[in-house]
Order: C-alpha cells, then sequence, then structure tokens
C-alpha cells in the first residue's frame, strides 16, 4: 500500500470501517461495499500531491471522511481538521478517527472559524458556492482545492482564478481539482 507508507493498518481499518458502519449508517450506499478503494479511498490520494509539507487542512461537508481522512492517512505530516454538520455523521467521524490526531468539528463552512492553508471538498457544491463559503477560512497564500469530475472546466470558468488540475498517478484513474488560491 504504497499510499499510506506510514498508516497502512490504519487505511486498511478505515476502509472496513466504511464498509460496514459507513454502509449501516446510511454513509455510504449499498452497492459500494466492493469499490471503496477504487472509487473512494484511492480517489482522494490525488488532491494531497497539491499540499505543501506540514500544512493545515479543512475538510468541509466531511461525511464519510473523504477526502478528509484519506488526506490524513496518506499524508501524517499535515494537520487534518474535519468540518461535518451533521450530528449522526460527527459521530461517525470521531469514530473513524481515533488515534489519528485529526480534529472533528461539527458546523457548516459558513459559520466556522478559523485559517487553513488548504480547505478540501469532495461533492459538497458548485465550485462558486464552495468559494463564496468557504474563502473566510482560506490563509492568504492558501487554496480551496475541490476535487471535481469531468465538469471541473465549466465550474472553473465560474470563479476567477480557478486553475484545473489533472493528476494522473500510477494505478489511479485520472483525477480533477479545481484550486483557488486566496
Amino acid at each position: 500500500m504504497k499510499h499510506f507508507p506510514e498508516r497502512e493498518s490504519q487505511a486498511l481499518a478505515y476502509a472496513e470501517f466504511l464498509k460496514s458502519a459507513g454502509i449501516e449508517r446510511g454513509l455510504i450506499g449499498p452497492r459500494e461495499a466492493d469499490r471503496i478503494w477504487d472509487r473512494h479511498i484511492l480517489n482522494c490520494i490525488p488532491v494531497t500531491t497539491l499540499m505543501r509539507e506540514g500544512a493545515t487542512v479543512l475538510d468541509i461537508g466531511s461525511g464519510a471522511g473523504l477526502p478528509g481522512i484519506v488526506i490524513a492517512l496518506a499524508r501524517p505530516d499535515l494537520k487534518v481538521t474535519l468540518l461535518e454538520p451533521l450530528q449522526r455523521r460527527v459521530n461517525f467521524l470521531e469514530e473513524a478517527v481515533a488515534g489519528l490526531g485529526v480534529e472533528v468539528h461539527r458546523g457548516k463552512a459558513e459559520t466556522e472559524k478559523g485559517a487553513y492553508d488548504y480547505v478540501t471538498a469532495r461533492a459538497v457544491a458548485p465550485l462558486s458556492k464552495l468559494w463564496t463559503i468557504s474563502k473566510h477560512l482560506i490563509k492568504p497564500g492558501g487554496s480551496l482545492l475541490a476535487m471535481k469530475g469531468e465538469a471541473a472546466a465549466t465550474e472553473a470558468l465560474e470563479v476567477k482564478g480557478a486553475v484545473v488540475h489533472e493528476i494522473e498517478l500510477e494505478g489511479i484513474p485520472l483525477a480533477r481539482v479545481v484550486e483557488v488560491k486566496r
């Protein structure tokens, strides 16, 4: 497991937790169990290549912990905070990150306080809305890193200065991350 050199056992445990508790609690669809690695976990790795060492990261709308927990597992040098408004998901996240040194906050980006080097999001909202609700959380010189699909280029046109990174890593399908610098 080359993407989790320091935390392989924790990555395996997280995958199993997603397949069991994640499905039981409705955070992952029942048909997703066989695709946990490809569609959910490995899909989150490319965003980590855009982050500088020792940075602070806020993952908004964390849900089942994607990409926030995967970022923390792949990059132990980063200080990751997960932000989720729903208590039942917060409970899941707190169980999932036990022993990882990841903070979990209950709340919404619009009302959260703090300043981070990076704010991440996956399947939360269109880019223009993401930028509006999260830019106050990004330190000057920091970035919003939004994981997007095939419509990434179209969404990027809606936010001034947005750049689409197409990232290919061995064994992982092409990923599109839209970056907006503050």
